[in-house]
């Protein structure tokens, strides 16, 4: 346990002035819209800096400092193929699916699904999985990582730090709405960036300027197809599934590009954030690893009762790495700036997640029952539910505390590919294919979550990973099929069932909604919406016919 100094106090004091100063503005800056719009999109008012930082903020939360730092103990650098995924896929994002999103007109992801087939069915599906995503992969994720940091630092009990964090948190959400959350996610950016760069000169200083091999394949980001903890053919199937889900169709990452300008402002802010996922490679992974050379008998502990007497848990003590570095690295002073980065790491990706489930909550299931809603109640329903989700994911940290052997990461992974692989195959048929018909997308996303979920349940409720030392005697499908492969196939299988050559259910669902495809017209919508949300493909189209007639006339 570390012991605070004056410095460090009054560096943490300086942090939470600016991180509330920034709030309040944000809560009373001029021109800010006092309505739904500007609770759950800032307005649509966001420059792309803002969105950028609040990508990456969002992003890299305290479940990253832990779990990414811990999955470097354990497997060097091969979970950085997830950050250099991201890059291209962010890209994804802003020139393919964002533009559709805007076209649309939508507030959340279930109410695009809505507007794309017609119906309820696949939105109200959506919006469920979407409140039980949040509290399984999310909260209680962010929870388990920021109350490590906490118990490694002041030595407090696990969930008398939860409920600190969640009191402080809460707050910024209940009371400012996206704006409040998105600038300071930004400003928080800066701080983790800051901080992290500051930790890693430390740990690269202490070990030597290198951090050795924890083991003979730790410094190789493509591992073996058959045993390795990433096998390289599904780095290039399922984690593009899962990223896609994650970066594309996942409703706390959508809402801030949603919150943008304008269709530029939203594709520069996924090009910053590009550009930020560069560096959790260097700045946590790394470190990570050096934590397991310099306290091998704690972080990388290999028995379940020395497990158990270092970080109270008998799966592992991986995930308290990034912690074990602050406290015994840092000098006084620059200790209490680390508690502001990673307090600042778990308070962007809370926040982030209240607000997008307050509004996947009052858009797609409060209005549903109150059609006649005002403005003031649809504010006030979208708090309470904060309030209320909050309960319900301290109750699933125990299971996420003894998950896959103690490593956050690979638990995170996991409920990924079981959960969002389906989502992913629904919104890329979606969003490409003028042929997906309701009936299709809501079978395939129905028959993918159940096949997710039993595969789930199986390989961490029903069968969990065997504490530290303890024989493996689970069955042969627990530890043969891969998660990433399992989300390639479930993907598959999903996109097959929505294909129907013979399908005329795009031409009866675009009579409502157009511009809900990437390569649909824009027609029926106001001249400026025209403009603010004609899509690529409109474009390159337009752009083909015009050389087409030149090369037709040159050649008559």
């Amino acid at each position: 346990m570390a012991v605070l100094n004056v410095v460090d106090i009054v560096v943490l004091c300086i942090h939470f002035t600016v991180i509330i100063l920034v709030g309040l503005w944000s809560v009373f800056r001029p021109g800010k819209e006092g309505s739904s719009k500007g609770y759950f999109l800032a307005g649509r008012q966001m420059p792309f800096w803002a969105v950028g930082g609040s990508l990456f903020a969002s992003n890299i939360g305290s479940e990253h400092f832990t779990g990414l730092a811990g999955s470097g103990v354990v497997s060097g650098i091969a979970y950085a193929s997830y950050e250099f995924n991201a890059i291209w896929v962010l890209l994804l994002l802003g020139w393919v699916f964002l533009p559709v999103y805007m076209a649309s007109g939508v507030y959340t992801m279930p109410e695009y699904m809505k507007r794309r087939f017609g119906g309820r069915r696949i939105q109200i599906f959506l919006a469920t999985i979407s409140m039980f995503g949040y509290v399984f992969t999310k909260i209680s994720v962010s929870l388990v990582a920021g109350a490590t940091f906490i118990q490694q630092v002041f030595g407090w009990n696990i969930y008398i730090s939860i409920f600190a964090l969640l009191a402080v948190t809460a707050v910024f959400t209940i009371a400012g709405g996206l704006a409040a959350v998105i600038y300071t996610d930004t400003a928080q950016c800066v701080i983790m960036l800051i901080g992290a760069t500051v930790l890693m000169g430390f740990s690269f200083h202490e070990v030597g300027g290198t951090c050795g091999t924890p083991r003979e394949d730790a410094m190789k980001l493509f591992r073996s197809p058959i045993d390795g903890d990433l096998p390289w053919p599904g780095v290039f199937t399922g984690m593009v599934v899962t990223s896609i889900w994650y970066w594309c169709t996942d409703q706390v990452i959508v809402q801030r590009t949603l919150a943008a300008s304008n269709l530029t402002s939203g594709k520069f802010g996924t090009i910053l954030a590009g550009w930020l996922k560069l560096t959790p490679m260097y700045l946590i992974i790394m470190p990570g690893m050096i934590s397991r050379i310099l306290y091998k008998d704690e972080v990388a502990c290999n028995t379940a009762e020395s497990c158990k007497a270092f970080c109270g848990s008998e799966s592992g003590c991986s995930n308290t790495a990034y912690a074990r570095l602050v406290v015994g690295l840092l000098p006084q002073g620059i200790r209490g700036l680390m508690l502001a980065v990673m307090l600042s790491a778990l308070m962007s990706s809370l926040t982030s997640v209240f607000n997008s489930a307050s509004t996947v909550f009052t858009m797609d299931f409060y209005k549903l029952i109150r059609k006649n809603a005002v403005e003031a109640e649809l504010m006030v329903v979208g708090r309470i539910f904060v309030a209320a989700l909050i309960g319900v994911s301290v109750l699933w940290v125990p299971i996420v505390q003894e998950s896959n052997s103690g490593v956050l990461m690979d638990y995170l992974q996991s409920v990924q590919s079981a959960m969002g692989a389906p989502i992913a195959a629904v919104f890329i048929c979606a969003v490409m294919s003028k042929r997906t018909t309701e009936q299709g997308a809501a079978s395939g996303l129905l028959v993918g979550m159940i096949i997710g979920a039993a595969h789930f349940i199986i390989t961490n409720v029903v069968y969990r990973t065997p504490a530290c030392g303890k024989p493996d005697n689970r069955p042969l499908y627990c530890w043969f099929i891969h998660y990433l492969y399992f989300a390639s196939l479930v993907s598959s299988f999903v996109c097959g069932c929505q294909s129907n050559p013979n399908s005329v259910g795009y031409r009866d669902s675009s009579r409502m909604v157009y511009e809900t495809e990437w390569g649909g017209r824009i027609i029926n919508r106001p001249r400026h919406i025209q403009k603010a949300a004609l899509m690529p493909s409109v474009k390159a189209r337009n752009t083909v016919r015009n050389l087409k007639s030149i090369i037709e006339d040159v050649v008559a």
